[in-house]
């Protein structure tokens, strides 16, 4: 296989499944350049919005580093591990159904291969606040650098706020 065979392979896995992604995936709010390039994509700040599929009116907003150049424009570019994360409550809370401590909420490829961004969920009993953590996380290696937010589950108009303990498993 010549190398302008497998780049293109390469090039059509990585649009793919970004394709795919995009329909279930979360909703970019911008990006924000941080490092120009001439004949190729800048290295970006994007920041998304995604809602908790299992817990309704919480919706997150993460920042992630995208790299421009050559590698970011063919999607084989290795991410960095910075995430930032901050999760609100953003109408009345109800659970759809019971959930695990620290069970994965979402996930979305940071390289080709062996990097994932992590977010789980958790809940702290005593204050009756929902905990999320983002983190990557690497086949070899992993990665220390992660992110916390909390969402005190606050009464909503004339409805009672749930109680995040009955929802656990």
């Amino acid at each position: 296989m010549t190398i302008r065979m497998l780049t293109g392979a390469l090039l059509a896995l990585s649009v793919g499944a970004g394709a795919a992604f995009a329909a279930d995936g979360p909703e970019l709010i911008f990006k924000k350049s941080t490092v120009w390039k001439l004949l190729t994509p800048d290295h970006k700040l994007a920041t998304y919005a995604i809602d908790d599929p299992l817990v309704e009116g919480v919706a997150c907003h993460y920042t992630v580093p995208e790299k421009g150049g050559v590698s970011g424009m063919l999607g084989v570019a290795e991410e960095v591990s910075d995430i930032s994360l901050a999760c609100r409550q953003v109408g009345p809370i109800s659970f759809k159904e019971k959930f695990e401590q620290g069970e994965e909420m979402f996930e979305q490829r940071r390289s080709l291969f062996f990097k994932k961004m992590r977010i789980v969920r958790g809940c702290d009993k005593k204050r009756n606040v929902l905990v999320y953590l983002s983190y990557s996380d690497k086949l070899i290696e992993g990665s220390p650098k992660n992110s916390t937010s909390t969402v005190p589950i606050m009464p909503w108009g004339d409805q009672q706020a749930p109680r995040c303990e009955d929802w656990l498993k």
